[in-house]
């Protein structure tokens, strides 16, 4: 049996993020701004979309791995990127009622780092804002 080739994390994220910039572009979203730092952690990707502003989390995993990527977004995951929207929402001097809403792109990667999994979850945290 051979074992597989370890994916160091931090380059794992950034194909996920790569990726799932390139899908939402396809889609005809606008990125207006990558990992965005809060000191309650990252804003993947800050996209509009018409009018509305979607905050992206990306989930990115190797495959087979025993779960999906997305449901590492549970609720404690949530509120942490409700806050991390907030203070963008702040700093940026817009309205808390604003439109916008919180997607997630869970991604699944094989051994060799292609891409053989793309969901994206559109207002998947709906029930937070």
């Amino acid at each position: 049996m051979s074992k597989k080739p370890f994916l160091n994390p931090n380059s794992l994220g950034s194909l996920g993020e790569k990726s799932a910039e390139d899908y939402l572009k396809k889609k005809g979203y606008r990125i207006i701004e990558k990992n965005y730092q809060t000191k309650w952690g990252e804003l993947d990707l800050i996209t509009k979309k018409g009018k509305k502003i979607i905050f992206v989390e990306v989930k990115t995993i190797q495959q087979k791995q025993g779960f999906q990527p997305a449901d590492q977004v549970n609720f404690q995951k949530g509120r942490q990127l409700l806050k991390m929207v907030q203070i963008y929402l702040a700093k940026k001097k817009l309205s808390f009622e604003a439109d916008y809403q919180i997607d997630v792109v869970a991604i699944e990667v094989d051994t060799a780092w292609q891409v053989v999994s793309l969901l994206h979850l559109e207002n998947a945290l709906a029930d937070f804002n």
